[in-house]
């Protein structure tokens, strides 16, 4: 279903869509709430007469926007509460209003209200959207009346399997006309999508249609189509438009790159659309290089017209029962990129530039356009998957809730210090400082002194990346180059203190402040198996004595989440970044889990029992000797007692 989030796909006439075999269109609540209205859409009897479509129409209820706008909205049982980004008028959005504003519209399909937060979200998050969603589910049922309009209902629950197993088994005992999978495409992983679609549908009635909202790509659809889902919405086709970017089936083509300046063959030589039909990639790229709006309604024509004649050919091969051959021949193809499509490139004279090496580190520059350092000797890429600067806020600035530590008044006389192992490229450590110079520059704000302590023995990934600041970004700040001068920096506020110790940070764990937030971002323990021992987590427990401190590492590891534990630490969950399902936290105080803002989910008897079953239980440097003492700590540790 092509997104016409306010009675518009961006780009798009209806009649390209009509021609592109578009069936259905999805319009938002949220959007056409706040404008046109619903009175003007009741004066022209509904959104088919106001925008002269006349197929069917689902309206989403508008939960997702909300999740969408965090700083801007409160939700509860009631509803969801949220000021209007055209006005800053204040609305209240509640299962009965929704519904309301959705009769209003005139949809043929319509949604029940749900709370949509990250597929990533801590279990205790996630089970309190789940039942406020059922809550708000029955109330759009009683709300419907007697509308003869269809209503789906949404399941919920992150990607926690015994959730959605009893939000689908929820959903199904209701009678909606059609049940939804929401919730996924806001952080998960493509292997946790699959896995929690295919988990949901086992559950669902095959009498009703499956929604799986908000994806997607070409290979997400197909994979899901393969695990029962029946229909799609995502903005992908015109979003991706805009970057320059084409679905073919040769793959997918990025219509910025040179090597296309000069090809006069169409984007898809078995496509039969207008764009394929009239115009060459050579012009479309100039198009794009050129920010015309022509080319990427170009490019919006062709990938609205790849994704219906997508849907067409898996339609056709379920008629036919032939899904599973098509099913293995497409994945390929769907999966390939431009460098599988070699197209001739003219002789050209480059000039020359800045190494791009130093070193042992290297640029490296992802398949997403950002920039990272990699160890050239292991190979190992600093912030891989994700764009480094999100990540870093995401995984630790986000995470520790440290916007909220700097302004707890109970704690302004009192220095919060954070050690910053694994320096690296500074995309933690300037995380933490533009976190510190946001809350300083909120009106009224007092902001508690904070000490960041950054450990590193080589600071040529930092050299690096200051000699290209349009690829590093978040270096655009004089602090950098300051700490590398005089290994330290101070804030004008005064608040505000960076200190760097250069050298081995085992040799510093005595001697720098004793901290209160950890974030442990050095190599692997592959590459560096040395900083993740038992014996040098537990002299980071003993620091300062009694003080409850936190850590927050991307490691998940069966290994390293062991080690901390025998060190002393009461081990959590952490959220998921990139492909990794999961990331850890841990704490010193036993209480530290149940007063962390997030809840994170300490690891338990099921952790416990695969950890038993594991070949890689044991650190890597860990003595044969070693090794009952280290399992006697685990299998003790008051973690596991069930008294927590």
């Amino acid at each position: 279903m092509p997104v016409g989030t306010q009675a518009t796909v961006k780009g798009q006439t209806l009649d390209n869509l009509k021609a592109a075999g578009a069936r259905v269109l999805l319009v938002n609540t949220y959007h056409l709430l706040l404008r046109p209205g619903a009175d003007v859409l009741k004066s022209f009897g509904g959104i088919h007469s106001f925008m002269n479509w006349h197929g069917p129409v689902l309206s989403d209820s508008g939960g997702f926007q909300i999740f969408s706008l965090p700083r801007l909205r409160e939700i509860n049982e009631e509803g969801a509460r949220f000021q209007s980004y055209v006005d800053g008028k204040s609305y209240l959005l509640s299962p009965e209003s929704s519904i309301e504003m959705q009769k209003a519209i005139g949809s043929d399909i319509m949604m029940a209200l749900d709370v949509c937060i990250p597929a990533t979200a801590p279990y205790a998050q996630a089970q309190s959207a789940m039942e406020i969603t059922h809550d708000w589910a029955q109330r759009s049922l009683r709300a419907r009346g007697d509308s003869d309009q269809a209503l789906f209902g949404i399941v919920q629950g992150a990607c926690h399997a015994d959730l959605r197993i009893v939000s689908a088994e929820f959903s199904s005992s209701l009678p909606f006309d059609g049940l939804a999978i929401g919730g996924l495409a806001v952080g998960e992983t493509h292997r946790e999508r699959c896995d929690v679609t295919a988990l949901v549908t086992e559950r669902l009635p095959e009498s009703l249609p499956r929604y799986l909202m908000g994806v997607g790509t070409p290979i997400d659809i197909l994979e899901s189509v393969h695990r029962g889902v029946d229909m799609f919405d995502c903005i992908i086709p015109s979003q991706l438009a805009r970057r320059g970017v084409a679905f073919t089936s040769r793959g997918k083509l990025q219509m910025r790159r040179s090597v296309h300046k000069f090809s006069q063959e169409p984007l898809d030589t078995r496509c039969d659309c207008r764009s394929c039909q009239q115009h060459s990639r050579g012009y479309i790229h100039h198009l794009i290089k050129c920010d015309e709006v022509l080319g990427w309604h170009l490019l919006g024509v062709h990938n609205m017209t790849f994704y219906q004649r997508l849907m067409s050919e898996m339609r056709q091969s379920i008629l036919a029962d032939d899904f599973l051959s098509y099913y293995e021949t497409k994945r390929s193809e769907l999966t390939r990129g431009d460098e599988d499509n070699p197209v001739r490139r003219p002789q050209k004279s480059f000039k020359t530039s800045k190494p791009t090496r130093l070193g042992d580190y290297e640029i490296h520059t992802s398949a997403q356009g950002f920039s990272s350092i990699r160890q050239i000797s292991s190979g190992e890429i600093m912030h891989s998957v994700n764009a480094p600067d999100d990540e870093a806020n995401r995984l630790y600035v986000e995470q520790s809730c440290l916007a909220a530590r700097l302004l707890e008044q109970e704690s302004e006389r009192t220095e919060l210090v954070i050690w910053d192992v694994g320096l690296g490229a500074a995309f933690n450590a300037m995380a933490v400082i533009h976190c510190f110079e946001s809350s300083l520059a909120k009106p009224g704000a007092l902001v508690r002194r904070l000490r960041l302590v950054s450990f590193e023995w080589d600071f040529d990934p930092l050299l690096l990346a200051l000699r290209y600041p349009s690829r590093f970004p978040h270096l655009r700040h004089g602090a950098p180059c300051h700490i590398l001068e005089n290994g330290k920096w101070k804030h004008d506020s005064k608040l505000l203190r960076w200190e760097l110790h250069k050298g081995d940070f085992r040799d510093f764990i005595e001697s720098a402040n004793a901290p209160d937030v950890i974030f442990y971002d050095p190599f692997s323990s592959k590459t560096d198996n040395a900083l993740w021992t038992t014996q040098i987590f537990s002299r980071m427990v003993k620091r300062g004595g009694p003080k409850s401190k936190e850590l927050y590492t991307y490691s998940a590891s069966t290994a390293v989440r062991g080690a901390l534990l025998a060190a002393g630490f009461f081990v959590a969950q952490g959220i998921g970044t990139g492909p990794k399902s999961d990331t850890t936290v841990a704490f010193t105080s036993v209480n530290g889990s149940q007063d962390h803002p997030l809840s994170p989910r300490l690891l338990g008897q099921s952790w416990l029992m695969r950890w038993r079953r594991s070949d890689a239980k044991f650190p890597t440097t860990m003595r044969e000797q070693d090794k009952s003492h280290f399992e006697r700590l685990i299998e003790t540790h008051p973690q596991f007692s069930g008294n927590l």
